[in-house]
């Protein structure tokens, strides 16, 4: 789908009532990020749309051009493509830097979203957390599942070459301006869900802190033995809570 200046690969599974948009974070795509969600999700109560964004996946070419606008472009990006859909109404889930996107689409359009799920995010970078994104440059520190996912996306070479421009371009951004999000904070007024590992060494605990502490109507839930990428390594628990979330009344 052409989507601005971009052709956006999307995909939608199940036929359920309630819709979700799921933004992947950095060079993710559909089902490298998400893979576990289409798989566990109940397709009779909910319908997912998920996208790869432009620069990412089916989404390349063209290579993306990384920078703080990103968060905000691919937040238009769900917004457009679920208009498109003529779904007006739906709940966002958001993991890592789609996490930050997810919170821009549900503050810049609070009409549209329902409820709102983040993990793994944040809405500003701390020094400590550009040192540790620093150290990920090397795709040896990426956890193994998320690595060969990205591998099979990418393949080895272009996954190497892809993330060290792209943790380069982003530390380089933040470390002159660490906000991401927090101007929108105040404007999500939809439930939120934050669930967050306390083990995960890209994305400080306290965070999410901040972030019940900054948005309404939040609660949260924490992994003790969680690293960054829960909805993976915990898949089927974080699947239940989610959707126990999303269908209450």
């Amino acid at each position: 789908m052409k989507i601005g200046n971009h052709n956006i690969n999307y995909a939608k599974f199940g036929n359920g009532p309630h819709c979700i948009v799921c933004i992947p974070g950095g060079l993710g795509t559909i089902t490298s990020h998400y893979k576990d969600q289409i798989d566990g999700f109940d397709k009779e109560k909910f319908t997912i749309v998920s996208f790869d964004p432009f620069g990412y996946g089916k989404s390349y070419p063209p290579e993306r051009i990384f920078g703080k606008s990103n968060y905000e472009q691919d937040a238009d990006t769900a917004y457009e493509l679920m208009k498109r859909l003529n779904i007006p109404k739906y709940s966002c889930l958001g993991w890592s830097d789609g996490g930050a996107a997810s919170m821009i689409l549900a503050g810049k359009y609070p009409h549209a979203v329902h409820k709102l799920v983040i993990c793994g995010t944040m809405a500003f970078f701390l020094d400590e957390d550009i040192v540790n994104l620093k150290k990920i440059q090397n795709v040896e520190r990426w956890s193994d599942s998320m690595r060969q996912r990205m591998i099979e996306t990418y393949g080895e070479e272009m996954f190497a070459q892809y993330s060290k421009k792209w943790v380069e371009c982003k530390s380089k951004v933040l470390e002159a301006d660490p906000d991401v999000c927090s101007s929108y904070l105040k404007n999500i007024s939809c439930p939120t869900f934050i669930l967050y590992g306390q083990r995960d060494v890209l994305v400080h605990k306290s965070h999410a802190t901040f972030l019940c502490n900054n948005i309404k109507n939040t609660k949260s839930y924490a992994y003790p033995m969680g690293k960054h990428d829960i909805h993976i390594q915990y898949a089927e628990d974080f699947n239940q809570r989610v959707q126990e979330f999303l269908l209450e009344k």
